[in-house]
């Protein structure tokens, strides 16, 4: 049997991977600065990462939440203490898209309403709702289609009130930081006006947190900086360091009752060990101060670098805009200099989302490519 060929794949096979860097097949050195589509938080095969999966493993590696698991208590309030979230309820499940999905059924719930107000070059996901909240087209099929989704440009706090003068949204959906759409944040007027317009209208705001969050922007989330308060936060991606897992963070104001949610894998021995790994090592290692402290080192690398529009982002979360189209440049990255990098929607925007434990002789190497390539 072959694979569903749904990925255009470089010639390269993984086979190790410590810290920042990746080993392949034929024994070739790659430094990852893109960390999987920004999964991998703590660094690759981190030795308290190993253990403590290993010891979980050997002991339980799963039970269905029939049952009690202290490891999910830990974990909410290891959440709770990391990220200074109060007056949340942490849901567990596996992927950034089942998050939003969940986030979005939450806020219908809610309201009782259905509609979605989202924006222009956002992700959220794959599945039913989330992609449909997805700006493009070519993702969306037509069952996909009957979700009600009005997208609005990103900024225009004056388009999100028309819509929501309709009285037909449940939720608002909304990165702070674009991730796949090329790396683009509003100001912090417009992130409080959209929390003032959802409370005015009864409107549940979710913050997508799963490519931004755990640490990656210098914050613990990308919403922080703007002083707001979302309703739902959704997580994932470098929540568990490479292992499977995905969350939503529900404001008290939502209130929980049996068979709202489930899951079968959601949450598991596993994962909740993974996940309280990845906290213990951002909070010990000090990596939020670390994404501060690179990310000012790499503006620093990036200014007057050739042919260099606009430098996105914030933290380690990156985006070098060029005045033209990143594929060849990012192909001769990993061919030639053995570098991972990330394209986006919009084809000039090369991005950059390391291991959190990344070092300045690191970046150093990649400017030095660069330099080579311009």
């Amino acid at each position: 049997m072959s694979l569903f060929n749904v990925y255009p794949l470089f010639d390269i096979t993984p086979v190790s991977a410590k810290d920042v860097f990746v080993f392949d097949a034929n024994g070739t050195k790659y430094l990852d600065l893109y960390g999987g589509h920004a999964v991998i938080s703590i660094g690759h095969s981190h030795p308290e990462y190993i253990k403590n999966i290993s010891e979980q493993v050997s002991k339980l590696g799963f039970y269905s939440n029939s049952i009690k698991n202290p490891l999910q208590d830990a974990l909410a309030t290891k959440l709770k203490a990391l990220s200074g979230s109060d007056n949340y309820q942490l849901f567990l499940c596996n992927s950034g898209a089942e998050a939003n999905e969940n986030a979005l059924k939450l806020a219908s719930f809610h309201t009782n309403k259905s509609r979605v107000l989202a924006f222009e070059n956002g992700f959220h996901g794959r599945t039913s709702a989330a992609v449909a909240a997805t700006d493009n087209a070519k993702i969306i099929a037509p069952i996909n289609a009957q979700q009600k989704v009005d997208f609005v440009k990103l900024g225009d706090l004056e388009a999100v009130e028309a819509v929501l003068k309709k009285n037909e949204t449940c939720a608002i959906i909304v990165e702070c930081i674009q991730g796949v759409g090329g790396l683009d944040e509003s100001s912090s007027e417009f992130y409080k006006g959209l929390a003032q317009l959802s409370a005015n209208y009864n409107v549940i705001l979710i913050a997508d947190e799963v490519q931004s969050g755990f640490g990656r922007t210098g914050d613990f989330f990308a919403f922080q900086k703007h002083k707001i308060t979302p309703d739902i936060i959704s997580i994932a991606k470098g929540m568990g360091n490479g292992f499977p897992i995905g969350g939503v963070l529900i404001h008290s104001k939502i209130k929980a009752s049996f068979g709202l949610l489930g899951t079968t894998f959601g949450g598991n021995h596993l994962a909740c060990a993974a996940s309280l790994s990845v906290m213990n090592v951002i909070e010990n290692e000090n990596l939020i101060a670390n994404a501060r402290t690179i990310s000012n080192y790499f503006k620093e690398m990036a200014a007057g670098l050739p042919k260099l529009k606009k430098l996105k982002g914030r933290g380690l979360m990156l985006g070098l805009e060029f005045d033209f189209p990143i594929a060849p440049l990012r192909k001769a990255l990993i061919q030639k200099h053995h570098i991972f990098t990330g394209s986006s929607k919009d084809p000039k925007v090369l991005r950059i989302l390391p291991p959190l434990t990344i070092q300045k002789e690191h970046i150093d190497l990649f400017f030095k490519a660069l330099h080579q390539e311009l």
